[in-house]
């Protein structure tokens, strides 16, 4: 028997999405008494919640981002474990987007509700990928909703950085990249690619790349970038790769490095606008969430009748879906940065 429709019981607020007969909050931008968070990204993780209730991988990378006191309750609900929260049945998919990341399925009167977080669906081997769940209702993010964005596959991106290294091995390459998800899914791509010396990291990534390797996912032998203060003067890092936080190749922290090839793996990087505008020599279509087709392939396959969409390009994925007989809104979420892709 289906009971009353999730749009009566599910809220937009402006702490964020509210199941009401819950009393949760899925990914809320302030503190509350109960959280369900999908991944540890900053955008979608915040301290300060009574109750947080995630992966345990995305409960380790929060204590990591956050402190140990990070929440007083914590609650780690591994992948497929169903929990009862009131009258609601709450479990978590693999969503595929960085370790831990997960779909919140939820279940009331009837109704199957996935709320997706962030997703991506080509493979990743330092996550668990993207599993399809049937569904009443399926909310989407839509950070590259537009159909001009179409990820090639990673592997090429990475050949166009090993043939650079190639060409010009009397300069360094330091790559702009997340410290959550990117930088390790570089790292694990390059050592795919046969790419097996030292990679040099900027002390901002050393923290998650341990924790990645205590979760089991082999990056390889990872060096710090020498102290400056410590070893004045240009460095010599020539021929090699340096992993940086994207601010820091816009800081004067990366003079150290010589005369580098600035290097960004990022989504936006198709737009070739983006990349002049952050002096990029190198731009390197990397992305962790999901391109136009694969947004569009995601809703076809979890079959379900009405795609809601929390953020991103949400009018041109709603037209669009409603065209291929989807019944789509836009919910409008505020709160969540599309720079970390």
């Amino acid at each position: 028997m289906i009971g009353k429709k999730p749009e009566e019981w599910l809220k937009v607020t402006k702490n964020g999405l509210f199941v009401v007969p819950g009393n949760f909050f899925v990914d809320p931008n302030a503190a509350s008494d109960m959280a369900v968070i999908t991944h540890a990204h900053a955008d979608h993780a915040r301290s300060g919640h009574k109750r947080v209730i995630s992966t345990p991988e995305t409960l380790a990378i929060m204590k990591v981002r956050f402190g140990e006191s990070f929440s007083p309750s914590p609650y780690g609900l591994k992948y497929g474990k169903k929990l009862k929260i009131n009258d609601v049945m709450i479990w978590l998919a693999p969503a595929g987007h960085v370790l831990g990341s997960a779909q919140i399925v939820i279940e009331y009167e009837g109704s199957r509700v996935v709320v997706s977080g962030d997703y991506k669906r080509q493979a990743d081997s330092t996550c668990r990928p993207f599993e399809v769940v049937n569904c009443d209702v399926f909310i989407t993010e839509a950070t590259f909703g537009l159909p001009v964005f179409k990820h090639p596959k990673a592997q090429i991106e990475i050949k166009k950085l090993l043939n650079s290294i190639d060409l010009f091995n009397n300069r360094c390459h330091v790559i702009g990249t997340y410290a959550l998800g990117k930088a390790q899914r570089v790292i694990s791509l390059l050592r795919e690619s046969g790419y097996h010396q030292p990679i040099f990291i900027h002390g901002a990534l050393r923290k998650l790349c341990d924790l990645y390797v205590e979760h089991g996912i082999d990056l390889g032998e990872l060096c710090p970038v020498p102290d400056s203060r410590k070893k004045p003067g240009v460095l010599d890092l020539d021929g090699q790769i340096v992993l940086a936080p994207p601010s820091a190749i816009a800081d004067r922290w990366v003079r150290k490095l010589g005369n580098p090839v600035i290097v960004l793996a990022s989504g936006w990087m198709r737009i070739k606008q983006r990349a002049r505008q952050r002096n990029v020599d190198l731009p390197l279509v990397i992305s962790d969430h999901a391109d136009w087709d694969e947004l569009f392939q995601t809703f076809h396959e979890v079959a379900a009748p009405e795609i809601w969409v929390t953020h991103g390009r949400e009018e041109a994925i709603t037209h669009q879906a409603k065209l291929e007989g989807f019944k789509a809104k836009a919910l409008s979420l505020i709160g969540y940065d599309e720079e970390s892709t």
